[in-house]
């Protein structure tokens, strides 16, 4: 799977989401008969449609886990232990500053219609596509150091070299950026149709890439279908073509509450699991033949945050979203572990920090906590000059305006939309009202990051080992600063520092200097509350007892090694 950077989740996916309006013909059932360890269906489900089969442009999971399997990096990140491995390059070398490096490439890669992998298409996919203006990406966020870009150019066939400006710690875990083709989408880019290519109702042989299934029918709100590459580079310690699976259908299931219900009639075989699933389905455990695994604190959060857009924003409104006594008042109406005993039904934990506490290395445990105080979310609000002014039991802001906003969340995902009905009735309580509207996820990014029309969201992010994965969220200028993106300058002072600790960290080498610096990083967020921080779930996952070689973790998901994966 690719190296996670922060992208927009809308659930713990078990596999990827799909999208393409085309269908291909079914395959028979025959072909799917077992022959040792090949064949078989794994069918999974999903959410939401994709928004776009772009992998470059996306910046939601609907998209990037609907085409995890087809694309591939020079390096990967180990599902288990979380270490750079390699993946289409086969090995690297570096210079003693850190600032050069040569990839050597694998020779046995085939693109799916028969075209070898090169170099060309490394450099292709990193100047011509990363690095160009005109394609709006994540990636370019996190691989520009200080301003400036990294110089990619190739050897030889094999062979790529990457200069670095300066040294850059997070390096070989963020240069596993998916790899595109160059004889597929050269003239596309030349053209300035890039952003248009491979939308959703693009045929699905038309989506080539070098992974280990290939998507071989979408049909919109219903499934996607992926069947086995038979030219796939990867072999078993016999030498043998993996993977062994030969097909993986995702159903697309747009409310969470069918899900266990799917499992349990045996329609899919997998699913991350919620707490209320939990208590239902671990009673039935060794009756039903399925196994649950608890990995732990997800490695994602799950946070309140508010429009500072100043833009896209009426006016009352940006003066209290960016009043910090405003953000310090919601707070602490946040009543986090009622959200775990009622919500995620005693399977999370709170969340304060800007890290996951999943993440061992850089989760900071000791930043400012705003415990669940309603007393001091009125006191706060009184310094921000919202009182009820005529008696009606709403607050006005110093202007008369009622202080009431619009909050968004995705539907379908009942996690979010019983957050979005408890913390309307907190912050009712405090005479704060909430015009509480879950809807499509996709249609929430939009929202997000391209009409940025809105007031207040619940919403994750996907999280990993790397903070600088963050920096297209944390940075001023990224494109997923979701409070106030794409800033020419930072707008305030803690922004400007955030900035700049996050280009000091990718540039320390020393593990233990680098945690302080991120450390930093999590108490100006705690501080400032650009987002203010929910709950932690726990990696819950159910799986029928019929695969081999399962390895489930918080951060790889149930099949993050499947290509090692067969069914009994």
């Amino acid at each position: 799977m690719k190296s996670k950077l922060a992208v927009l989740s809308f659930i713990l996916l078990v596999a990827i989401a799909g999208c393409n309006k085309q269908s291909a013909e079914k395959p028979k059932v025959d072909e799917l008969r077992q022959v040792g360890k090949y064949g078989g269906r794994l069918t999974l489900a999903t959410l939401s449609d994709p928004k776009s089969f772009n992998m470059i442009i996306a910046q939601e999971t609907s998209t990037t886990n609907a085409l995890a399997y087809l694309f591939e990096g020079l390096t990967d990140t180990d599902g288990v232990t979380a270490e750079v491995r390699p993946k289409l390059a086969e090995s690297w070398t570096h210079s003693e500053d850190g600032k050069v490096w040569d990839f050597k490439l694998r020779e046995d890669v085939l693109w799916f219609d028969g075209e070898r992998f090169t170099a060309d298409d490394v450099v292709f996919t990193f100047n011509k596509l990363v690095y160009n203006p005109a394609v709006p990406n994540s990636a370019r966020d996190v691989l520009t150091i200080e301003g400036q870009a990294i110089k990619v150019e190739k050897l030889d066939d094999f062979r790529v070299r990457f200069t670095l400006p300066k040294p850059f710690a997070p390096f070989l875990r963020y240069v596993g950026e998916s790899i595109l083709p160059q004889h597929i989408l050269a003239e596309s880019v030349k053209a300035g149709k890039f952003t248009s290519t491979w939308g959703v109702d693009t045929p699905p042989e038309q989506l080539i890439g070098t992974g280990p299934y290939k998507l071989v029918e979408y049909k919109s709100g219903q499934r996607l279908v992926y069947r086995r590459n038979l030219s796939y580079w990867q072999l078993n310690e016999e030498g043998e073509r993996l993977p062994y699976i030969e097909e993986i259908v995702v159903l697309i299931v747009p409310s969470l509450e069918t899900h266990p219900i799917k499992f349990l009639n045996r329609e899919i075989d997998a699913f991350s699991m919620r707490g209320e699933d939990y208590m239902t389905l671990q009673p039935k455990e060794a009756q039903e033949n399925f196994t649950i695994y608890d990995a732990g604190p997800a490695t994602g959060t799950l946070f309140l945050a508010f429009n500072q857009n100043p833009d896209h924003l009426a006016r009352a409104k940006y003066k209290w979203f960016t009043d910090l006594n405003f953000r310090r008042a919601m707070a602490h109406a946040m009543d986090k572990q009622s959200m775990i005993d009622n919500i995620a039904f005693g399977q999370g934990y709170p969340q304060h920090s800007a890290a996951s506490v999943a993440n061992k290395i850089f989760h900071n445990p000791n930043v400012r906590k705003y415990e669940y105080d309603l007393e001091k979310s009125k006191a706060y609000l009184r310094k921000a000059e919202m009182i009820d002014r005529d008696g009606d039991g709403v607050r006005e802001d110093r202007d008369g305006n009622p202080v009431r906003f619009m909050l968004l969340t995705n539907s379908g995902n009942t996690v979010r939309q019983d957050l979005g009905v408890m913390i309307k009735d907190d912050l009712a309580k405090l005479g704060v009202q909430v015009d509480f509207k879950p809807i499509d996820f996709n249609v929430l990014v939009t929202h997000l990051n391209s009409s940025f029309d809105w007031q207040a969201m619940i919403i994750g992010f996907t999280g990993g080992v790397e903070p600088h994965g963050g920096k297209n969220l944390w940075h001023s200028s990224g494109s997923l600063h979701l409070w106030h993106p794409l800033q020419k300058s930072p707008a305030t002072v803690w922004e400007a520092e955030i900035d700049e600790l996050f280009e000091r960290g990718a540039q320390e080498l020393d593990q233990e200097k680098r945690q302080q610096i991120y450390y930093r990083w999590q108490e100006v967020v705690a501080e400032q509350l650009p987002v203010i921080y929910t709950i932690n779930q726990a990696s819950l996952y159910a799986v029928r007892d019929r695969f081999v070689n399962l390895q489930p973790t918080a951060y790889g998901g149930i099949f993050h090694n499947i290509e090692e994966i067969y069914i009994k």
